[in-house]
């Protein structure tokens, strides 16, 4: 299940969607792998995604959209992303 957006904030370059908490994880990284699966749905994005707590498992924490593309589109943008990754 794909998990809904908590936030939409525009900061610098990006547009940053959060799925999750960041208190939620041990760690968060922004591996290339994502960005790659990224690329196809929007351009120039990046994942950051987290090992939970006590758990090996990792998920999409948040997505950066370019900042172009205006919050609407970028939300629109990172649940296509997050539905690709996770499913």
């Amino acid at each position: 299940m794909t998990p809904s957006v908590q936030s939409v904030e525009t900061e610098d370059e990006y547009i940053h969607v959060r799925f999750r908490d960041p208190d939620e994880f041990d760690t968060i990284r922004t591996p290339d792998w994502a960005a790659h699966a990224a690329q196809d749905v929007s351009e120039g994005s990046e994942v950051r995604t987290g090992k939970q707590k006590d758990s090996d498992d990792w998920e999409v924490q948040s997505v950066l959209i370019k900042k172009q593309v205006g919050e609407d589109k970028a939300r629109d943008e990172a649940k296509q992303i997050v539905e690709k990754i996770e499913s």
